[in-house]
């Protein structure tokens, strides 16, 4: 059996303003700041003698290792991403980057925001526009009753407001 496993799909290439910045900023903060302290505190590990057994040596070249390959990331990804900054013809309908707030079957509302894959994080209450929620969403209306598919079963949403900030 082969230990080979194909490349996960990258997602969707959108994003929005908001989220290219954290990306930029996340960027500027390993580049700048996080890698020439970490650069400084190998060589001085370096320069104490045997680094075969020295733990802060070996430590710091890992660290080094991790930051150049977030660093690899971050900078192919924002080459390869399209900033969505223009709000749609139509606000009454679900776009990317729309604010979705919905009601379930039970009455709880939810509000929901559709960034791209890149910006996830459900405690703000954004949701990647891959999700099964936001595919179901998206190009509907205000008012309108939608079937989402879940893994566990079917449920239906009721949108109840849509803001495009």
């Amino acid at each position: 059996m082969s230990r080979y496993r194909p490349p996960r799909p990258a997602g969707t290439a959108l994003i929005t303003p908001e989220g290219e910045a954290r990306m930029r900023a996340e960027l500027h903060e390993l580049w700048h700041v996080r890698r020439p302290k970490v650069t400084q505190s190998v060589s001085e590990a370096a320069a104490q003698g045997d680094r075969s057994e020295n733990a802060e040596y070996t430590y710091g070249k890992k660290m080094l290792r991790e930051i150049d390959s977030r660093v690899r990331f971050l900078t192919k990804r924002l080459e390869s991403l399209k900033v969505v900054s223009e709000k749609p013809s139509d606000p009454n309908k679900v776009y990317f980057g729309a604010w979705v707030t919905i009601e379930d079957e039970d009455g709880k509302q939810s509000r929901y925001r559709i960034v791209g894959p890149d910006e996830l994080d459900l405690k703000l209450g954004l949701i990647s526009i891959d999700s099964p929620l936001a595919r179901a969403l998206i190009g509907k209306s205000l008012d309108a009753e939608v079937r989402v598919q879940t893994p566990t079963g079917e449920q239906w949403v009721y949108i109840v407001a849509i803001e495009y900030l």
